[in-house]
């Protein structure tokens, strides 16, 4: 049996056909309450292509059955293709197959940090440095930790424009910081941090750092030896793949010496009742039956998004937030959060006199799906003193027709809301 996944006809090499790439995501061809389907939530999941499609299925249909447990014919197809997808994974972030851990995702991953090198390492008097712009899983896991070795958590502050504010992060890193977590991409704002200088700054100092790389993954080029990080996590399920899939990479020497997170099944080597020897890692921190078919997926995911390009990718939507970004300044009693000279294609906004849910279900109803709320980002809507904002996140398979048509519904709504 052929467990590899033909990658898409687009090549690389010239710009892409991003129509005919379109074609491959079947929901967006599909209609909500009676209009053209416009999806501007792939910051909170992305779109899945057939390819990705058809490997799931094609795994339940033609091989199910477990990993790493079985001599017989099916158990070695899907290890063949799990273990491929972790070799694609690596391909991708530019490291080696046996520093990523595959989990079910970003929060997974930093709680995995968390508890297995944090938790042993710190203690009273310690310092864990965090951003204003990271998501509630880049904030809660420290703040868990802290209480329990009585380490503190100090906040790196951003500028007017919603980047950081490097100097402060730089003055932020003294002697008794120990850890520093950063987002790559904000989910909120767009930002794209310049993680390279940050972590080159905190080895410097002797600072451990973890890079939350769920948003850059879907638009961004990735290669961790040159960002230098201690840690950095992935989430599958915003880069294409099926949800419940992530990665947490780690540099080897820190996996090694980590004590395992979850204890059962596939993480051994040996068990009795006097003791237990632990696996290797990646294997020692992947407790029981993995999301087989999820993984297997987003091997596939990388597949496609390497065949579009992520030079492409990022260029093309480039361009759609640049199209969105002043289509909406343009717009009357709109307040745009985050403006930074480095952004992904993501534009969180107020619409004054609207509140953001009820914005986003008057436009939900002219086929336009945008997140609103919080975002799992409480600090960062303090500080700009708002209690909910509606955040509109494209990816490359959404067009510059699609952007004329929010614009109209936005229109819309404002003249039903008087």
């Amino acid at each position: 049996m052929n467990l590899s996944t033909p990658r898409p006809a687009h090549g690389s090499a010239q710009a892409p056909d991003w129509e005919r790439i379109r074609a491959d995501f079947p929901l967006l061809m599909r209609e909500v309450n009676g209009k053209p389907l416009v999806y501007f939530d792939s910051a909170n999941t992305g779109q899945k292509p057939l390819a990705v499609i058809a490997a799931v299925d094609e795994f339940y249909r033609r091989y199910n059955a477990n990993v790493s447990r079985a001599v017989h014919a099916l158990g070695s197809e899907a290890t063949d293709a799990y273990e491929g997808a972790r070799a694609k994974l690596a391909r991708f972030l530019n490291v080696r197959a046996n520093e990523l851990v595959l989990c079910s995702g970003t929060t997974f991953a930093i709680n995995l940090v968390a508890y297995s090198w944090a938790l042993p390492q710190l203690k009273a008097g310690d310092v864990i440095l965090v951003s204003r712009m990271e998501h509630h899983a880049n904030i809660v896991p420290w703040q868990l930790v802290a209480q329990r070795t009585g380490a503190t958590l100090r906040v790196a502050e951003i500028t007017a424009d919603g980047a950081l504010d490097m100097d402060a992060l730089y003055a932020a890193m003294t002697p008794d910081v120990k850890l520093l977590a950063v987002t790559h991409v904000s989910n909120v704002l767009g930002t794209i941090n310049p993680v390279r200088e940050i972590c080159r700054e905190a080895r410097k100092r002797g600072i451990i750092t973890v890079v939350d790389g769920s948003q850059a993954a879907p638009h961004l080029k990735i290669d961790i030896p040159a960002i230098g990080c201690d840690f950095y996590a992935i989430t599958g399920h915003k880069m294409c793949g099926p949800t419940g899939t992530g990665v947490l990479w780690g540099r080897r020497e820190h996996l090694q010496a980590m004590p395992p997170f979850l204890g059962g099944g596939e993480m051994i080597r040996e068990v009795s009742f006097e003791g237990t020897v632990f696996n290797d890692a990646p294997h020692r921190f992947e407790a029981g039956t993995p999301n087989i078919s999820g993984f297997i997926g987003l091997g596939v995911a990388v597949d496609y998004l390497e065949s579009v390009g992520l030079e492409h990718i990022h260029r093309h939507e480039g361009e759609l937030l640049a199209h969105f970004t002043e289509e909406l300044q343009r717009f009357d009693g709109v307040r745009i959060f985050g403006t930074a000279s480095h952004k992904a294609a993501v534009v969180s906004f107020q619409l004054e006199g609207a509140h953001a849910h009820d914005l986003a279900t008057l436009l939900d109803l002219e086929g336009v799906a945008v997140r609103s709320g919080q975002h799992c980002a409480h600090p960062l809507l303090q500080h700009y003193g708002v209690a909910a904002i509606c955040r509109a996140s494209l990816a490359f398979y959404n067009t510059h027709e699609e952007i004329e048509q929010f614009m109209a519904a936005l229109k819309k709504v404002r003249t039903l809301l008087g």
